[in-house]
């Protein structure tokens, strides 16, 4: 049993990496020395014991472990080691958490400078340019005080959720419009991420 296990790791894992890695069955033959039958046999699991040099030969050319690529599942540990999630290796970006009755006057100033006058929350993604929005009053029904909007600042794509404030009625609201700045539309950024209070 403990055989047919490692064999059906390896099999995924060669499948997963010839995808990932933007390889052929065809690349991955003619690189290793391997024969197109044996990848074959190995992919459509008609082997049940692969011998250790034939191993070696595709690990190499994947540039992985050799002893992993029979034991560890290298599509499940590439994702959690990506940068979105909180168990992987990428530092979280530093967000910078502004009231919303503090939130105009800061819309002029630099991220760095914004996180050494603001608490910090963290977001676990690929970003740059986030503030943290604390939600003061209702927004649009949606959003109640205490909850936090984690914004990617400036003029963002139509049609995505944007933060703006109205200067006319003194409030943040929430549309999909194309919005243009003005005296009395001031756009924040577009919403990355909500986190609710309670």
């Amino acid at each position: 049993m403990y055989k047919k296990e490692k064999t059906e790791k390896l099999k995924n894992n060669i499948k997963y990496l010839i995808k990932s890695r933007g390889e052929t069955q065809l690349s991955l033959c003619n690189s290793s020395g391997l024969t197109r039958t044996t990848i074959y046999n190995i992919l459509e699991g008609r082997v049940v014991n692969v011998q250790q040099s034939t191993i070696r030969k595709i690990s190499d050319f994947f540039g992985v472990s050799y002893k992993e690529i029979e034991t560890v599942d290298f599509q499940e540990r590439e994702i959690i080691e990506s940068d979105v999630s909180p168990e992987g290796n990428m530092n979280p970006a530093a967000v910078p958490v502004i009231t919303e009755s503090d939130l105009v006057r800061s819309l002029d100033k630099r991220i760095g400078e914004l996180c050494t006058i603001y608490p910090l929350t963290y977001y676990f993604g690929t970003a740059c340019n986030l503030i943290g929005v604390l939600v003061e009053n209702e927004i649009s029904g949606v959003n109640e005080p205490g909850d936090l909007l984690i914004v990617k600042k400036g003029l963002s794509t139509c049609g995505k959720e944007q933060l703006v404030y109205d200067a006319e009625v003194k409030r943040l609201r929430i549309t999909a419009e194309c919005c243009v700045e003005s005296d009395i539309v001031r756009v924040v950024g577009e919403i990355i991420e909500e986190r609710f209070n309670g």
